[in-house]
């Protein structure tokens, strides 16, 4: 017996985004990206788009959220290294104290 393919409907694309919808996406983006001129400028544009002081603490909640997942890591990995744990790291020196970015001074 033959077997029958299912019926599939075909997608429908998504709607575009909004303004509020990018707005509210600018406003996460700045907050990862440390950038208080940024989220300054986006925190209003949301205001004058008419969103709501609680929406907009949900969003900048969220965003804050996300931002503590690396910074976590990095001290719990801090913590661990106190503690003897071996590194995860191969390399002696990370590229980017090889090309000059590292914080400390020479």
């Amino acid at each position: 017996m033959p077997t029958r393919k299912a019926k599939t409907s075909p997608k429908k694309a998504a709607p575009p985004l909004t303004e509020r919808d990018l707005e509210l996406v600018a406003i996460g983006a700045s907050i990862g990206g440390n950038c208080i001129p940024c989220l300054e400028w986006h925190y209003e544009k949301c205001i004058e788009l008419g969103m709501t002081r609680a929406q907009l603490t949900e969003a900048i909640d969220v965003a804050k959220m996300v931002k503590e997942v690396p910074n976590q890591a990095i001290y719990d990995t801090a913590k661990k290294l106190l503690r003897g744990a071996a590194r995860t790291a191969k390399s002696k020196t990370p590229q980017a104290c090889k090309n000059g970015v590292c914080a400390l001074p020479r």
